[in-house]
């Protein structure tokens, strides 16, 4: 589920029981239903299954400049591919090794395979003939926070997001 701002801004992307709770006690209205949805029972009460929801009141959202560096923000940032070789990525890998005193940083650490990890090592890319694609860069905008986490986003999302974006 996607969660609004009162003022339709997006918050984050919640479980689906945290936002049937927000629902159930008021705290949140749904704006957008999924046609696909399935709908929940219980006791007294059926909910239809919402695909975006909107908090009733206004939360105020601390200002942050840069987007914190996250193992599942490096896959998102990477579309879960290896960057060596696009096969599916499972690991983070330092460009710079962290033993040659490389950088924890969004432009020193890569989607990789555990294949590509291990050949890589502790090695430069310049010892091994390896190129990157393209320059890793630290991600910007509020959407990232909102997104890093989440693996497949609702297409029903895109017109929420798309200020954000």
């Amino acid at each position: 589920m996607l969660l609004l701002n009162a003022t339709y801004e997006p918050l984050t992307a919640l479980p689906l029981r945290r936002a049937i709770v927000l629902l159930v006690c008021g705290k949140a209205e749904v704006v957008h239903d999924d046609p696909a949805g399935a709908l929940l029972h219980s006791a007294r009460l059926e909910v239809t299954v919402p695909s975006v929801i909107r908090l009733e009141n206004y939360v105020r959202v601390p200002y942050r400049a840069k987007v914190p560096l996250t193992r599942a923000g490096v896959m998102y940032r990477d579309h879960y591919r290896c960057v060596y070789c696009c096969a599916r990525a499972e690991t983070i890998d330092h460009v710079i090794p962290r033993s040659r005193s490389g950088p924890h940083s969004w432009t020193n650490c890569v989607a990789s395979c555990a294949r590509c990890n291990h050949r890589k090592s502790d090695k430069l890319l310049s010892e091994l003939g390896w190129t990157l694609p393209r320059k890793p860069t630290a991600p910007k905008g509020p959407h990232w926070r909102l997104l890093a986490g989440v693996r497949h986003t609702d297409p029903l999302w895109l017109p929420y997001l798309e200020p954000a974006a």
